[in-house]
């Protein structure tokens, strides 16, 4: 086997397509894209974030919802993470996205983005975001028998190697049961 290397960069695949929605202090709805995310704990996300709208929102209000990104909704994703909720105030309007006020926290569902994390803050630190899960949503209708079901739901991943956006594939095996084979 021979490797090709493209040195000390955060290539890594998949990654999911994070959307965080947040209020500002008059309850506006803001929305960005973000990458570099992942759950740490049973509880817990953690996304990598500059200084952003986002940001500023959330120190405010102390909580955020992670939506994960569709197929459907591809144009409107990429859109929020391209223009800056500091320079345009309507990115939602802009996306044609509307908003529900979580019931758990003090930010906005995206309706149209079917998954979502609630979360408040726990810390914002070195641009590193650490949130507490207080609830997982997800619209009836990407749900079959109390499971979210991939192929209504159709999520996107980010493919950092090439700058592209990935649907999901079909189901290959199922985890905590295959690898008994090996035992």
């Amino acid at each position: 086997m021979s490797r090709v290397n493209f040195g000390a960069k955060p290539l890594m695949y998949p990654q999911p397509v994070l959307i965080i929605a947040t209020y500002d202090e008059n309850g506006v709805a803001n929305a960005m894209n973000a990458a570099w995310g992942i759950t740490t704990d049973y509880q817990e996300i953690t996304i990598s974030l500059g200084s952003h709208k986002t940001t500023d929102n959330f120190a405010k209000t102390g909580a955020f919802t992670v939506s994960l990104a569709t197929e459907d909704e591809v144009v409107a994703s990429d859109y929020v993470g391209i223009e800056s909720g500091r320079k345009v105030s309507d990115k939602f309007e802009r996306t044609g996205w509307h908003a529900t006020k979580s019931e758990f926290v003090n930010a906005p569902l995206i309706d149209e983005l079917p998954v979502a994390l609630e979360c408040k803050v726990k810390s914002f630190n070195d641009c590193i975001l650490t949130g507490e899960i207080v609830n997982v949503s997800a619209d009836e209708s990407v749900v079959t028998d109390g499971k979210v079901d991939l192929a209504k739901f159709k999520p996107i991943t980010f493919d950092p190697f090439n700058s592209a956006y990935i649907g999901l594939g079909k189901r290959v095996g199922t985890a905590f049961k295959d690898g008994m084979k090996l035992k």
